[in-house]
């Protein structure tokens, strides 16, 4: 018995934000209904397919039931309005106004279901200026002001490894619907959740972006310690065109890697401010060139300082630790990343059975 054990989300989302909260839920007992069109969510779609699915569609709804619902008809908007009586999540993920053209608006709904938590989730929100604009994951980090500092030496900004809004979104939306679930437990109502990835990914930039949050100027990456001012906290090139980082600012570690490189000299610079640290970058790039990344995670073990080699995903996922922290698992011909949230009272995690389009 999982610690959501009993209840039931209705989830007519697709893609990222919104699959990820509901495949938290299920992980931890919830029942998920997905409701499909036709056609089904495009990410069963998206290559590389394992065992007959999608990789990205099968770690993101394993454990669901699968429903195929037309909700432009009669027939298909009397089934979701069955569904809805029974369950206690309503999640959906659609531009504004589209819940409302299908006649399941939160008004509509809670008149269904009283106890209901509804949740929205949306790249702006159901109101403001942008709430009808389009956007994925890269428009909102653009507009949120985070992709300005995933820059390039020259200031170039690229494009990031890991879809923060999307993510953000989906944490913060699982974070309010448990939080509404709880208060339910006292009050007996239900509630409505506008989760927006723009307003998700803004406190993401507390500890980064201080001084635009009080009035005042952008943070530019060179000169924040964060984001590439700090030598402690930096990207360095090794001999065999491999990266390793430094990724801890703390002065005893500082310490313990320039004296073990016999130049305490340049201890000052690591206690200076970000931007005024580039005599230590500067050796630190000029060392780390000297060898290997292998010699380097060689050299560095028996040292206690913030260091780590940049790996790809097929090295990282043979790490020894993902073994032993059991963060993948493989079944059914299909390999799962694991929950990442676990309890000591729990039984051994096996991943839900991935559905087929409609088929339960």
């Amino acid at each position: 018995m999982g610690k959501l054990s009993g209840i039931t989300v209705v989830d007519l989302s697709q893609f990222l934000p919104g699959p990820m909260l509901s495949v938290m839920m299920a992980d931890h007992g919830a029942r998920v209904i997905k409701i499909e069109p036709a056609g089904g969510d495009p990410t069963r779609s998206q290559a590389p397919f394992e065992n007959g699915h999608s990789v990205w569609f099968a770690n993101l709804n394993r454990g669901k039931e699968s429903v195929v619902l037309d909700l432009k008809t009669e027939a298909g908007k009397a089934a979701l309005a069955d569904l809805i009586r029974d369950a206690d999540v309503f999640l959906e993920g659609f531009r504004p106004g589209v819940m409302q053209r299908l006649g399941f608006d939160y008004a509509t709904v809670r008149q269904l279901n009283p106890k209901i938590v509804y949740c929205s989730i949306s790249a702006f929100g159901q109101q403001g200026a942008l709430a009808h604009h389009p956007a994925h994951d890269l428009a909102v980090q653009a507009l949120a002001g985070f992709l300005s500092v995933n820059d390039a030496a020259d200031g170039t900004p690229a494009v990031p490894g890991a879809p923060a809004a999307d993510m953000a979104a989906g944490l913060t939306a699982l974070a309010a619907v448990l939080m509404a679930l709880l208060g339910r437990e006292k009050t007996g109502e239900g509630d409505y959740i506008d989760c927006a990835m723009f307003d998700s990914m803004l406190p993401w930039c507390a500890h980064t972006a201080g001084g635009a949050i009080a009035g005042g100027p952008a943070p530019v990456s060179s000169r924040q310690r964060s984001l590439g001012g700090a030598a402690f906290y930096q990207v360095y090139r090794t001999h065999d065109d491999h990266h390793v980082v430094l990724g801890a600012r703390e002065l005893k570690f500082a310490r313990n890697l320039l004296s073990a490189l016999g130049r305490l000299d340049l201890l000052p610079f690591a206690e200076a401010e970000a931007g005024e640290q580039e005599p230590l970058i500067a050796f630190l790039r000029e060392t780390f060139a000297t060898r290997t990344r292998a010699e380097w995670i060689e050299w560095f073990a028996d040292k206690d300082v913030a260091f780590a080699p940049v790996l790809d995903f097929r090295e990282a996922f043979d790490e020894p630790h993902i073994t032993e922290r059991g963060l993948t698992i493989a079944a059914d011909g299909r390999h799962h990343i694991a929950p990442p949230i676990r309890f000591a009272s729990d039984r051994p995690w096996t991943p839900g059975k991935v559905p087929g389009l409609g088929g339960g």
